[in-house]
């Protein structure tokens, strides 16, 4: 009778599971961590990371600088930051121009249903904040709106003197595109909207 190495075969080596992957297979904490930053609309703190998973705050800030390294090696698109106190994915810098030639001129040059929702709000009911226009549409507009600032057709107003919350406005750029000469050429909303929109609008 031969051990392994009479036979010239040696045994496996035990493997290590990767860091996306639990050693049960189930999702790691880089994984963990991925799903949550691609949902976020603004950075989160380690310490919150750690709360939510479950796990150190030292283990999550090691990862996270892990995966942002890891990023940056293999030369993705995007890349995690740390910026003002939390973690957040963010477009590479070297990437810019092509971003922003998809948003402006590229295949995504029709709006979704949301951007359109959201264009008609601002467009009557300006100024107007975010957090009044999520409330017209009853869901979060936020990343319609920058959405929207980006292509050109929305952009900042001031601040609103009570709440000191962005007010927007839409642009020059809405009306050439949609061949208007000033907003009074709109079209009358009335005729679109429920016979007690007012009544739905104070319950908001």
């Amino acid at each position: 009778m031969t051990d392994g190495s009479a036979t010239g075969v040696s045994a496996p080596e035990p493997q290590t599971p990767h860091p996306s992957r639990g050693p049960g297979g189930e999702p790691g904490l880089h994984a963990e961590l991925e799903a949550i930053l691609l949902v976020v609309d603004e950075p989160v703190a380690e310490v919150t990371l750690a709360q939510v998973l479950e796990r150190p705050t030292g283990e999550v800030a090691a990862a996270l600088r892990e995966l942002a390294a890891e990023y940056t090696a293999a030369g993705r698109g995007f890349d995690l930051r740390e910026v003002a106190g939390g973690w957040r994915f963010y477009t590479r810098a070297e990437c810019a121009p092509f971003v922003e030639r998809f948003v402006r001129d590229g295949q995504q040059t029709r709006l979704t249903q949301a951007a359109l929702e959201t264009l008609a709000v601002v467009a009557y009911r300006q100024p107007v904040s975010r957090a009044r226009v999520s409330a017209v549409r009853g869901v979060n507009s936020d990343g319609v709106m920058r959405t929207l600032v980006a292509r050109g057709l929305v952009e900042e107003a001031g601040t609103d003197p009570e709440t000191q919350a962005v007010l927007y406005r839409t642009t020059s750029y809405f009306l050439e595109r949609l061949g208007l000469r000033d907003l009074g050429e709109l079209p009358e909303l009335a005729p679109f909207l429920p016979d007690d929109i007012e009544g739905l609008e104070e319950q908001k």
